[in-house]
C-alpha cells in the first residue's frame, strides 16, 4: 500500500509540476496560443519538467551503476569526484571565456565531459595500486579528488572577474532553469542511451554486483563491461553537469529507496530506479519553485538538504553492522 501511495504522489506532482512557479497560470489560457500563459507553459515549464525527469533518471541510474560495480552503497559519481571533475572542467571553460560551439555542443559541455572522463580514467589508474579494502580506499580517493577539484575551483574564483565568479557561483549550486527544448531533448536522448546501455548489460551488472571472480567464471569480461558502463555513465554525467551544474545525492538516495521498497536483484531494479529518480528530481524542482524567495532556490541546495542526512544515516548504519 505504501508503495502505491508513493508512486501516485510522485505522478501527481509530475503532472501538476508545470503549473507551479513564480507566475500563476490560468488553466484555460494555457491551451490558447500566443498568450503569456501558453508561452510560459510550453517554452519554460514543460521543457523544465522534461529536463528534470531525465536528469534525475541519469543521476539515479549512475548511482545504481556505481554502487553495483564497486559493491559499495556509498559509491556515486558525486562521492567519487566525477561530478566535481565535470564542474572544474566547466569552470575552466568559463574562466577562459571559451563559448565556441563544436558540432552543436558548447565548450562548457565539452570541458565538463572531459573533466568527468579524466576523473574516471584517473580513478581506474589509481585503483591498480589499491590492494587492501579496495572499494573503501577508492571511495576515499574520490573524496580526496573532490577536495582537490574544489581547491582548484577556488583558485579560479580568486583569479576570476566579478561576472565570471557570479557565473561560477550560480553554476556550482546547480539549476534546472532552462529555456526552450534544445537542452531537454539532448539530456533525454542521453538518458535513454544510458538506460538502454545499463539494461543491455543487466545480467553482467548483476554478476558484477556480487564479485568480479564470479562474473569471470560465468564468461563475463569484467574489465571491458566495467569500462564501457563507466564511460557511458561519465559521458551522461559530464554532459548533464555541464548544463545544470552539480546536483548531488540523487544517485545516492534513490537506489537505496528502491532497494528498500523492492528488495530484489539489481537487474530487476533498473527500470524502477530510473523512473523513480526522474520523478523524485521533478518533485525536488517543484519544491524550489513553490518556495517563494527573492530568487529561485538552487536545486543543488534542496537535494543536499535531503541527501546529507541520508548520507550520514548510511555511514552510521554501515558502521554498526
Amino acid at each position: 500500500m505504501i508503495k502505491l501511495f508513493i508512486w501516485i504522489f510522485l505522478i501527481i506532482i509530475f503532472i501538476s509540476s508545470p503549473f507551479f512557479g513564480a507566475v500563476s497560470l490560468d488553466f484555460n489560457e494555457v491551451f490558447i496560443t500566443s498568450t503569456l500563459a501558453s508561452n510560459i507553459f510550453y517554452e519554460l515549464r514543460l521543457p523544465r519538467v522534461l529536463f528534470a525527469f531525465f536528469a534525475g533518471l541519469i543521476l539515479a541510474l549512475s548511482g545504481l551503476l556505481f554502487q553495483s560495480i564497486f559493491r559499495n552503497s556509498l559509491m556515486t559519481p558525486y562521492t567519487l569526484g566525477i561530478s566535481s571533475g565535470a564542474v572544474l572542467g566547466a569552470g575552466i571553460a568559463i574562466k577562459l571565456e571559451i563559448i565556441t560551439l563544436f558540432f552543436g555542443l558548447s565548450a562548457i559541455s565539452i570541458f565538463g565531459f572531459a573533466g568527468a572522463i579524466f576523473t574516471v580514467f584517473l580513478l581506474l589508474y589509481l585503483a591498480q595500486f589499491l590492494k587492501n579494502s579496495h572499494h573503501a580506499s577508492l571511495l576515499l580517493l574520490g573524496i580526496a579528488l573532490s577536495l582537490f577539484y574544489t581547491s582548484a575551483l577556488m583558485i579560479i574564483f580568486y583569479l576570476g572577474s566579478t561576472i565570471q565568479n557570479d557565473m561560477l557561483l550560480r553554476f556550482t549550486m546547480g539549476s534546472l532553469s532552462i529555456i526552450g527544448w534544445s537542452q531537454p531533448l539532448t539530456i533525454s536522448i542521453i538518458g535513454i542511451m544510458l538506460f538502454l546501455s545499463v539494461y543491455f548489460y543487466r545480467f553482467e551488472l548483476q554478476l558484477l554486483s556480487t564479485s568480479d571472480e564470479g562474473a569471470k567464471q560465468r564468461g563475463v569480461d569484467a574489465k571491458r563491461v566495467t569500462f564501457i558502463l563507466l564511460l557511458i555513465s561519465s559521458f551522461a554525467i559530464g554532459t548533464l553537469v555541464s548544463i545544470s551544474g552539480p546536483i548531488g545525492f540523487i544517485g545516492l538516495v534513490v537506489p537505496h529507496i528502491i532497494a528498500k521498497l523492492y528488495p530484489s536483484s539489481v537487474k530487476e531494479r533498473i527500470g524502477k530506479t530510473a523512473i523513480f529518480g526522474g520523478l523524485f528530481l521533478v518533485m525536488c524542482d517543484t519544491l524550489t519553485r513553490i518556495i517563494q524567495t527573492q530568487s529561485e532556490l538552487p536545486i543543488g541546495i534542496v537535494t543536499a538538504l535531503i541527501g546529507g542526512p541520508f548520507f550520514i544515516y548510511l555511514i552510521i548504519s554501515k558502521s554498526s553492522k
